[in-house]
This record gives C-alpha cells, structure tokens and sequence, in this order.
C-alpha cells in the first residue's frame, strides 16, 4: 500500500527546492558558500566569472527557496547557505533511496 503520509504540497516545496538548486551556477555558488561562511554578490560575480545581473537572478532564485539568506551591512547585502534547508533536501534524497 503507498505511504499514506505524503503530502502533495510537501512534495511539490520539495520538488521546487530541488529545481532550485538543479542549475550549473546555482550548485557553484552553494559551493563558494560552502566554502566561505558568507559573500557579497561582486564577491560572488568575480569569483565565477559572470555578470554582476545574473549572480543576483540566480541569488534570487536561491533565497527565494529558502536555500540562502541574506543580512545588510551598510551597502552591502551579504549572503549565506541555510544549512538546515540542505540538511533537510539531502535526507529527502536519502530516503528516496
């Protein structure tokens, strides 16, 4: 019998958060984020070698998501990786399998 506790709507924030993550540019800057505890985006568009437009678009994507966010410094909008919200997409994923 299929498991009674899925929820569509679960399914589907979770289902959106992977196509969030699912880009060649998005997964480099969850690496760069990895890497460094938190980033401006021309720290973000120098490092990748893009324009300054479509770091704050995939940034957008991101945050939007809930895989990343942001604080305010001055002129400066700093981000970070939420690392429950990818502790949460791995053990999805693990499960899955």
């Amino acid at each position: 019998m299929a498991n009674q506790n899925l929820d569509p709507k679960r399914l589907e924030e979770a289902a959106s958060k992977l196509r969030a993550i699912a880009h060649p540019m998005r997964i480099a800057i969850i690496g760069l984020l990895e890497n460094k505890e938190q980033m401006n985006v021309t720290e973000i568009y120098e490092t990748l070698k893009i324009e300054q437009a479509s770091a704050s678009h995939h940034l957008n994507i991101l945050k939007t998501k809930g895989v990343l966010d942001s604080r305010r410094s001055g002129k400066n909008t700093f981000y970070f990786l939420r690392h429950e919200a990818l502790s949460q997409m791995i053990d999805c994923l693990n499960r899955c399998y």
